[in-house]
């Protein structure tokens, strides 16, 4: 079912052949290899980065249930409640012409440690603020240090993975974003208890942790091989490749395979222009369609007013909402996590369908309980109304959990692919602005739908079923090919990727058969020299 999903979508010719042309690896076991294995704590490390954005929004979902907090400050509603939160995504739309500049000037690694620093200066002023101006002020800068730690872990995630692992480690890294959302949601359900401002300041202040976590460990990750390219710094990519992909042997087939096929690429990629802008988005049909797909992966979720949601049918008690925010948490963790270990075996294509689908299913069931209970109140009604909002959220933890990132990071060429990722947080970050700052007008006190949340709900689903149409006539598969092999499928014979021949004493042998005009034949054979490259023009 899933291969026939896959093989019904948009540019089957173009995804056939990358599919047909990407190289047979040899397997490997990252458990018996010692340098594998640091690599993905390293991994792991990247991967705190999206617990950093879980934990804020559950954090503020969790303040507003918190008596403490809304004393602090008076209670805010409709616009003002939105202000506050809205706060966090204009920080990281503001962050759009510095995040990428300094991660493809000064290296992956740099844009994370700025951003960590901010994050962690931010988490202590939001903790001390006894005024909204103050609070605003902190969640500004925690949404523009975010933005760059969001921006530049999984780029840099991806970039470092051996390629037998890229999808699935990739897929991961967004998955993170409930540990994150989960963690404050047990905090903030024990603070609750504390009868002082300190049940709402203490899990703020821990907004910094997973930051001070990242920015203890950085330092010791390797930086990606591909920036280091991209400088000139050839030979330390190419030791950077030997000793995480095949422990310290830079002579491995599968490395030499890799160094040249990034090597070529890149040349071919900045072989008329340097550096790279936003306009090259509106310059080829290929960067137009990543364009597009980008855009349309950002879509903004309500999650922020879970709060809102339970009393609306009648669940008014902290702990109660808290407790429950935390289970579902917990249970979306799960099956995120799950859904991205299958997104090499599965493909994308059938995991997005599938989730989207159950979205809008479970998005219409919702509605029409909503509906049910403003007009007849009945615990059942309530029960079946909560039910369908855990659903939906498990429905969007099947694919969009993992892949919102994963799927964005390996579309784009490297020369795009910081600006690629900068462009779908600014939709995301766009997306919730508009919902945040709308959404409580609506449905909280005093809003016209206060009593009738469910046609605000009704939006959201027709949302839904337009999000369902354009993946299923828009997202092509990206299963199989390598990082650079993908652009095949979105530019066809207009691809700039360097194809590869890699043989070795020991018999082994990685092919890339040249399908495309603008690809440039690689020759790398074993020998005493690191790698030997010829061209055919």
């Amino acid at each position: 079912m899933a291969s026939a999903i896959s093989r019904r979508g948009p540019h089957l010719e173009e995804v056939a052949t990358a599919q047909k042309d990407a190289p047979e690896i040899p397997h490997v076991n990252w458990r018996k290899d010692p340098q594998m294995r640091k690599l993905y704590f390293y991994a792991a490390i990247i991967c705190v980065a999206s617990a950093t954005n879980g934990y804020d929004g559950a954090m503020f979902n969790s303040l507003q249930i918190m008596p403490a907090w809304q004393k602090t400050f008076s209670e805010p509603t409709g616009s003002s409640l939105g202000l506050l939160t809205a706060m966090y995504s204009i920080g990281s739309i503001a962050s759009l012409p510095v995040a990428p500049f300094i991660s493809d000037r000064y290296g992956r690694k740099a844009a994370i440690i700025v951003g960590c620093v901010i994050m962690i200066a931010a988490a202590a002023i939001q903790a001390a603020a006894n005024g909204q101006p103050q609070f605003e002020g902190a969640r500004f800068f925690m949404g523009f240090g975010s933005s760059l730690t969001q921006l530049s872990s999984p780029l840099l995630l991806t970039e470092i993975c051996h390629p037998q692992h890229r999808g699935r480690v990739t897929a991961i890294y967004n998955c993170l974003y409930n540990v994150g959302a989960l963690l404050n949601s047990w905090i903030s359900f024990g603070t609750n208890h504390i009868r002082s401002n300190w049940s709402w300041r203490i899990p703020t202040l821990l907004q910094a942790l997973p930051s001070l976590i990242q920015i203890t460990f950085i330092w010791f990750c390797p930086e990606s091989p591909r920036w280091l390219m991209s400088k000139d710094r050839h030979e330390e990519a190419l030791n950077m490749l030997g000793k995480y992909h095949a422990n310290g042997n830079t002579h491995d087939p599968t490395v030499e395979f890799e160094y040249a096929e990034i090597k070529e690429t890149l040349r071919l990629e900045f072989l008329y222009k340097k550096s790279s802008s936003y306009l090259d988005f509106m310059k080829t049909p290929g960067n137009r369609y990543r364009l597009a797909i980008i855009i349309s992966l950002g879509t903004g979720l309500i999650a922020y007013y879970s709060s809102t949601i339970y009393k609306s049918v009648g669940i008014v008690q902290p702990s109660t909402q808290l407790g429950l925010d935390a289970g579902l948490k917990m249970l979306k963790l799960i099956i995120s996590i799950s859904c991205a270990l299958l997104v090499d075996r599965v493909g994308r294509r059938p995991l997005f369908l599938a989730a989207t689908a159950g979205m809008m299913l479970f998005f219409v069931a919702l509605t029409i309980t909503g509906n049910q209970y403003s007009n007849h109140p009945s615990d059942s009604l309530g029960i079946g109304f909560v039910l369908c909002f855990w659903l939906h959220g498990c429905a969007y933890a099947l694919a969009w959990s993992g892949l919102l990132v994963a799927y964005t990071v390996e579309i784009l060429p490297f020369k795009l692919r910081a600006k690629g990722i900068m462009v779908m947080n600014v939709a995301v970050q766009a997306a919730l602005v508009i919902n945040n700052y709308v959404n409580p007008l609506a449905i909280s006190k005093g809003g016209p739908w206060q009593h009738d949340p469910w046609k605000l709900y009704c939006i959201y689903t027709a949302w839904i079923a337009l999000e369902l149409v354009f993946v299923y006539f828009v997202y092509p598969e990206t299963r199989g090919p390598t990082l650079e092999e993908i652009a095949r499928i979105f530019d066809g014979e207009n691809a700039e990727i360097g194809t590869s021949e890699v043989k070795s004493d020991e018999g082994l042998k990685l092919h890339r058969s040249p399908s495309s005009s603008r690809s440039v034949h690689v020759n790398v054979e074993k020998s005493d020299s690191p790698v030997q490259v010829s061209h055919k023009g």
